[in-house]
């Protein structure tokens, strides 16, 4: 179960913590005894900084206090033992080296209480994650799948972008999509599209439905918010009025029966599916692109879906703006199409594996953008089961 490895986890470094105390005591005490046998024209206390610095590295503010403390007894001892514990060199070392541990010591609890902090954060987004963006399954009909979500933020594991699939009668229903804007506003957000795709996906009747349905559902929320939150307060340019045509929710959806070889899809503002095809790449752009979720009511949008051909062992990859807009140092675009052709052939979760490391790799290790990719790949009927 989950709790306890996060327990075990934890406990290694503690253990691990308390074995490298021994190297700031040790010092300390080299550091004490060379000082005592030396003449007293020789000031090695000084150098017992050294311990408490050694020791926030590694350790918690309590160890790292209690090696404060001895350093301080053992520059007591020095001054005792020379003679010398009331001149004024070694009262300012003494205070000195006070100051210093303080520092230490207050520097290293801010740095645990960041930790904690960081750790009920993430712990916060994993079950959102788990909540909102539910795995998608292996295997939906006649089809097998791979999703992956790379969050931007260290803190955070799940940001604006989403996807979700739904089983109908006759086939299955995908969503990908990306809500404008970051923080808790597009969480909530790509909650209430995930919310309304998965209640409804399997009962409207067709795709352009399924679609103006979506479109209400966030334009009724985003007109909401906007009429009922008062506006926030900006410092230097007064109230802050919430417009709800600059809030949106870019997203690709498609209908995907379980026989046949065609596939309907609806573009609403979002970059277009990869179809891995033989070896080959083709981009499938609709002919009547739609506006963003949000935004087509206000249009008085006319959705539309356009047929592309979707054979078997095809590959579909879908993905958010986070993957085509990943620069690398010289400040270049992940050049997805180009990328994927490497690996045409692979299964889809083989597919995201090659596309996750070579992403990051472009990228340096970070995203400037959260990024979430979904492979589907329709399996031929001979190897059903």
């Amino acid at each position: 179960m989950p709790v306890p490895r996060r327990s075990t986890a934890l406990a290694r470094p503690r253990r691990s913590g308390r074995a490298l105390v021994c190297l700031p005591l040790g010092l300390i005490l080299v550091i004490t005894v060379v000082d005592i046998l030396s003449p007293p024209s020789i000031h090695l206390g000084p150098l017992l900084v050294v311990a408490p610095a050694l020791t926030a590295s590694f350790a918690g503010a309590r160890l790292t206090a209690l090696v404060s403390a001895i350093a301080v007894a053992a520059l007591f001892l020095i001054g005792v033992l020379h003679g010398g514990l009331t001149t004024s060199n070694h009262e300012s070392q003494i205070v000195a080296l006070v100051v210093v541990s303080a520092l230490v010591v207050a520097f290293r609890a801010l740095r645990e209480r960041h930790a904690r902090e960081l750790t009920q954060v993430r712990s916060v987004s994993e079950t959102a994650q788990r909540v909102l963006l539910r795995p998608l399954p292996t295997r939906i009909g006649p089809l097998r799948i791979a999703s992956i979500y790379l969050a931007a933020e260290a803190e955070a594991q799940i940001g604006g972008d989403l996807y979700a699939a739904s089983r109908t009668v006759n086939g299955t229903r995908l969503i990908v999509g990306d809500v404008r804007g970051k923080g808790l506003t597009s969480l909530g957000e790509a909650a209430l599209l995930l919310g309304a795709f998965r209640a409804a996906a399997h009962l409207q009747a067709s795709l352009p439905e399924l679609a103006a349905y979506l479109d209400g559902s966030v334009s009724w929320d985003l007109a909401a918010a906007a009429d009922g939150d008062p506006p926030d307060e900006d410092e230097t340019s007064g109230p802050v009025v919430h417009d709800a045509a600059e809030s949106f929710i870019t997203a690709v959806i498609l209908d995907i029966p379980d026989d046949g070889s065609q596939i309907q899809i609806i573009n609403c503002g979002h970059p277009p599916p990869l179809l891995l095809h033989h070896g080959r790449v083709a981009t499938l752009e609709v002919r009547r692109p739609a506006p963003p979720l949000g935004l087509g009511g206000l249009l008085e949008t006319q959705y539309q879906a356009d047929s592309f051909p979707f054979s078997p062992s095809d590959r579909l990859l879908l993905y958010t703006d986070g993957v085509i807009e990943a620069r690398d140092e010289a400040r270049s675009f992940y050049p997805l199409t180009e990328r994927i052709r490497a690996w045409t052939s692979e299964r889809p979760a083989a597919l995201l594996q090659h596309l996750h490391r070579d992403l990051l790799e472009h990228a340096g290790g970070r995203l400037g953008d959260d990024a979430a990719m979904v492979a589907v790949e329709r399996v031929p009927k001979t190897s059903r089961r």
